[in-house]
């Protein structure tokens, strides 16, 4: 082996700053916490308080560093937007500007050993915290040309102009607070300071290591991402990531009512206060797309054994492209339908005539729905 080839392969030098962040609030939070805990115990107020800003948080990282700035998935006014930039410096992950550009890289290149900041691929550790490390992407810490629309927003700059210090004033300015005002600067420390703090950190690290591991794809298989209920508990909603990584721009992740996404609840919250708008929303149609698309090709790959594979692959295509052509006229005369009202359409017989072919669609597309996912269960 030559030199220059062993040089190539030496890591990259240690973050000794980030190292020791996280191992000593660690060690703060799963030694001194309990100990302290033991001898002087905690009262109701340190764990509401522990559960406020543990939420205050991880809210700021979903909803601000995520979907509104890294995704301008919404708007939102600039109150919210001081408070996202006051939480996130709480949550002790680097500036918004700073985040935003390592999640827009790693969209571009998911799974990508060599340019996504934090690869799935490269295993669990590395994606969950190893890539905080070293100095792996030491070469782009200071280019933010991925986010020059992000420079605009004042909030946002003024916030990475002075993290450091509003990292600081957060973290020890709100525990020590809540310490003189309750008796007990040293318990807030340990569970507003320290406690928080690592259930901060790791479960917003799940979304980037856990998320592409374990779960469903019933999105896309292009990717490593992962749909799990789970996570999107202890995410505040970010857990439906398959769903998130085909429609990135969608300010929901978990699209149905039943599905656990404070993070959107929150931004439409907003929105109804007139403190958020121009929530984009991903089409429905795309979506069940998607979602048929995905079954198919888990189809296909089952009836790859059969003797009659060729004839039951014919089969489910025709199916397929019969439910795609019913969901296309379904949601174009749906939008017909919702564009006349919104017109109040003078003529009643045209808007009752579009309202019975809206009908015969829909009825139609339930019945390709049906014999569809028939199909589909037969050969699971």
């Amino acid at each position: 082996m030559t030199p220059d080839t062993k040089h190539q392969e030496k890591k990259p030098p240690l973050i000794w700053l980030n190292i020791f962040i996280f191992s000593f609030s660690m060690l703060l939070a799963v030694v001194a916490a309990p100990i302290y805990g033991y001898y002087f115990g905690y009262g109701t107020e340190h764990w509401v308080w522990l559960l406020i800003c543990f939420c205050f948080c991880n809210l700021s990282i979903t909803t601000g560093y995520h979907r509104l700035w890294s995704h301008k998935a919404f708007e939102a006014h600039s109150s919210l937007r001081f408070l996202f930039a006051l939480g996130g410096a709480f949550a002790l992950q680097n500036s918004a500007l700073h985040w935003s550009s390592d999640h827009r890289v790693h969209h571009k290149f998911v799974d990508n050993n060599d340019k996504d900041p934090y690869s799935a691929k490269r295993g669990f550790w590395f994606s969950h915290i190893g890539w905080m490390l070293r100095h792996y992407n030491k070469a782009t810490y200071d280019d933010y040309s991925n986010c020059r629309d992000l420079k605009k927003d004042k909030v946002l700059m003024w916030q990475h102009k002075y993290y450091i210090q509003l990292a600081i004033l957060m973290n020890f300015g709100v525990p020590i607070a809540l310490g003189m005002i309750y008796g007990d600067v040293i318990g807030m420390l340990l569970m507003v300071g320290a406690v928080r703090l690592v259930l901060n950190h790791h479960t917003t690290f799940f979304i980037n290591s856990l998320a592409h591991i374990w779960g469903s794809q019933p999105f896309t298989d292009k990717n490593t991402a992962r749909d799990n209920g789970i996570l999107a508990f202890l995410t505040f909603g970010e857990g439906y990531h398959n769903f998130h990584h085909i429609f990135e721009n969608d300010y929901r992740n978990g699209i149905y009512w039943w599905q656990y996404d404070p993070t959107k609840w929150i931004i439409k919250a907003s929105s109804l206060v007139g403190l958020a708008s121009k929530l984009r929303q991903t089409p429905q149609v795309r979506i069940d797309k998607a979602r048929a698309t995905m079954m198919l090709k888990r189809t296909q790959h089952r009836i790859s054994h059969l003797p009659d594979r060729q004839q039951v692959a014919e089969r489910l295509q025709r199916e397929f492209d019969d439910l795609v052509k019913s969901m296309n006229d379904y949601y174009e005369v749906k939008k017909q339908l919702l564009e006349s009202k919104k017109e109040n359409v003078v003529k009643k017989y045209e808007h009752s005539v579009l309202k019975l072919r809206y009908q015969e669609i829909k009825s139609d597309l339930e019945h390709h729905q049906m014999v569809w996912s028939k199909t589909v269960t037969q050969y699971s």
